[in-house]
């Protein structure tokens, strides 16, 4: 359960040091969340798939950064949903626990784009890093399509060609 494997994205973003990890950061959009009762499990650590709304969380809010919120998506019959995941659980939030969701979107492409999510605790260490695949559907068919063009120019700003 704590055994870290790098995964793509840890791998691309990973290789960043000094100066340019601080530009990483900069690039991250934050969301930080207090961890309640139902937030955990019987220890009172955080139950594991409890951490996929935080993830969304962070999703949710690092498009509303750049100008696009749920709603606006849903007004124009596109959704956003998850194709992938990949979770590296590094150690448990606990109840109380201030924690920190970071995004960085990174590969995107028309219709794709994947995220790097990490969830630090309150002293900044990881508790758990994630690489998101997502895609843009068509709400009333389900089929895939293009992200909106507005859209897409932000994401790709933000990824800084990554």
């Amino acid at each position: 359960l704590f055994f870290s494997t790098p995964t793509p994205a840890t791998a691309i973003l990973s290789g960043l040091v000094g100066s340019e990890m601080c530009i990483r950061d900069r690039m991250m959009s934050s969301l930080k969340i207090r961890i309640y009762f139902e937030d955990t499990d019987a220890q009172g650590v955080v139950y594991n798939s409890n951490y996929l709304k935080f993830l969304e969380r962070g999703r949710t809010e690092f498009l509303r950064e750049i100008g696009y919120d749920q709603k606006q998506l849903l007004d124009n019959d596109i959704i956003f949903v998850v194709k992938k995941v990949s979770l590296d659980f590094i150690k448990p939030a606990e109840l109380d626990d201030i924690i920190e969701v970071r995004s960085k979107i990174f590969g995107v492409k028309n219709v794709t784009f994947s995220f790097y999510q990490e969830v630090l605790d309150s002293k900044g260490l990881k508790i758990l890093t994630a690489d998101v695949k997502c895609g843009c559907l068509e709400t009333n068919n389900k089929k895939p399509t293009k992200v909106p063009t507005k859209l897409l120019n932000s994401m790709m700003e933000k990824s800084n060609g990554i």
